[in-house]
């Protein structure tokens, strides 16, 4: 059974600093992709950034410069450190776990980590 567990996520000031952590067990994501998705109430869920099993990332334009997407050693723990925090920032973070199979995606979610910002 695959498991996805965030932490890190909680209150803090505008400007302030946290950091998320994502373990996944149950599969091997050495060869897949890890990235961080987010929900902000009443709006859809949308992509943080993502890093890919050879370390190439992807950082939405509303995050670039201030977050930082990284994978462990074991590659199967993924990590955010987000800087310069904003009030709009304030959402559940996802941690996203990919495998693909020939042209099939297979997707794992964790459960989710509030992160809220205040001004």
């Amino acid at each position: 059974q695959v498991q996805l567990v965030e932490s890190g996520g909680g209150l803090v000031q505008a400007g302030g600093s946290l950091r998320l952590s994502c373990a996944a067990s149950g599969r091997d994501f050495s060869n897949g992709a890890m990235g961080w998705y987010r929900q902000a109430p009443g709006k859809q869920r949308e992509l943080v950034a993502t890093i890919a099993s050879g370390g190439t990332t992807n950082y939405a334009d509303a995050v670039k410069d201030r977050f930082t997407i990284s994978r462990g050693n074991a590659k199967n723990t993924v990590y955010l450190q987000m800087n310069s925090l904003k009030p709009e920032d304030t959402a559940v973070y996802y941690c996203n776990a990919r495998l693909m199979q020939i042209t099939v995606a297979y997707n794992y979610w964790g459960q989710g980590t509030q992160v809220t910002v205040s001004s």
